[in-house]
C-alpha cells in the first residue's frame, strides 16, 4: 500500500466499527478512502451498518424486515468471515426477535453473579460464611 494512504488505516478501527452518524466529515473521508482499498471490507462495513439498523429497530415487525434484509446481504456478499453469523440467526431468529417484545435483560445479575465470583477467587475460601456475605455486600455496594 502507498504510504499515504496507509495513514488512513492507522488506528483506524474506531472509524469502521462507529455509526456513520456519528463521524465527523474528517472522519466520513477517511473511511470513504479506506473502503476504497477493498471491496471485501466496503462489503463488510456495509453489512454492520445493516445490523445497526436492525439493531436500532423500534418493533418486532421493522426488526424482522431489517434483519431479513441484513441476512439477504450477507448471503449474497459471500464473505466467510460472516457465514457462522449467517447460521447463529438462522438458528436464533425468533429468540432474537423476541427481545423486540420485551425489552428486558438480564445483564444486571450476569454482572452480580461475575461479581461474587471475583470476590470467590480472591478470597481463597473464607472460614466464616457470614466474613464471606458480608464481603459480597461490601463490594456491591461499590456500584
Amino acid at each position: 500500500m502507498h504510504p499515504a494512504k496507509r495513514r488512513y488505516f492507522k488506528r483506524s478501527r474506531r472509524i469502521i466499527l462507529a455509526h456513520k452518524e456519528k463521524l465527523s466529515d474528517e472522519n466520513i473521508q477517511a473511511l470513504e478512502v479506506m473502503l476504497q482499498q477493498s471491496n471485501d471490507l466496503a462489503a463488510a462495513w456495509y453489512l454492520k451498518e445493516l445490523f445497526y439498523d436492525f439493531i436500532d429497530s423500534a418493533d418486532r415487525n421493522e426488526a424482522s424486515m431489517r434483519l431479513k434484509k441484513f441476512i439477504l446481504a450477507a448471503q449474497v456478499s459471500n464473505l466467510d468471515e460472516f457465514k457462522s453469523a449467517l447460521t447463529m440467526l438462522y438458528n436464533w431468529t425468533p429468540y432474537i426477535l423476541n427481545s423486540f417484545d420485551c425489552r428486558y435483560s438480564n445483564g444486571y445479575t450476569e454482572g452480580m453473579n461475575n461479581k461474587i465470583k471475583v470476590v470467590k477467587r480472591n478470597a481463597y475460601g473464607y472460614r466464616n460464611f457470614e466474613n464471606f456475605r458480608n464481603r459480597i455486600f461490601l463490594s456491591v455496594k461499590q456500584l
